[in-house]
């Protein structure tokens, strides 16, 4: 633990502060020693590969550096967990092997893909998705593009797009359901 001012840092926003106040290395570090075992499960469950999973959990922590000043973070664990999530998922599709569809945080629906389904049904699910996001209200398409796709945060949309706060929050709930209703008709076709 980090001593600021004869203080011991204890929570993780105590970290987080004094990392984005100081700039020293030593607090974020301390901070994601914290969850990097939740960072490697994650990496497990995606790449089923232990040493690829090691190498991303370094790989995610240099990413963390740049992303941790960019973004208000309210949850550092769970804001870790969807970094995480979202570099396994880019490094699969990158590398042309597709990952199951893990869409829980962005989009819930019922399809549940087995490891045993080809490529093929996968990338046709990724598709699909893509495909829903298209047919959304183009302010909904903006938001969910912006917070999901590109990890901005509700401060972030809002300023990029010109909407309000209670706008960007109320088009990311409203295009979720609207996701969620478009893949649960796209599985019953």
């Amino acid at each position: 633990m980090r001593i600021l001012s004869k203080k011991i840092l204890q929570t993780d926003d105590e970290l987080l502060d004094a990392f984005l106040r100081e700039g020293s290395l030593a607090y974020l570090g301390d901070l994601y020693q914290r969850h990097s075992e939740m960072v490697y499960y994650v990496c497990l469950r995606y790449f089923k590969d232990t040493e690829r999973s090691r190498d991303a959990v370094m790989q995610i922590f240099e990413e963390l550096i740049g992303k941790v000043k960019k973004q208000e973070i309210q949850d550092f664990p769970r804001w870790l967990y969807v970094v995480s999530k979202n570099h396994c998922l880019m490094a699969l599709r990158s590398a042309k092997s597709k990952p199951e569809i893990v869409t829980n945080d962005f989009v819930e629906f019922a399809a549940n893909l087995h490891q045993e389904e080809n490529f093929q049904e996968r990338e046709d699910q990724l598709s699909q998705l893509e495909r829903c996001i298209d047919r959304l209200i183009e302010k909904q398409q903006q938001s969910i593009r912006l917070f999901f796709i590109e990890e901005k945060c509700y401060k972030e949309v809002a300023e990029i797009t010109g909407y309000s706060m209670n706008d960007v929050k109320s088009a990311i709930q409203n295009g979720k359901r609207n996701l969620k209703i478009c893949m649960e008709r796209a599985e019953h076709e």
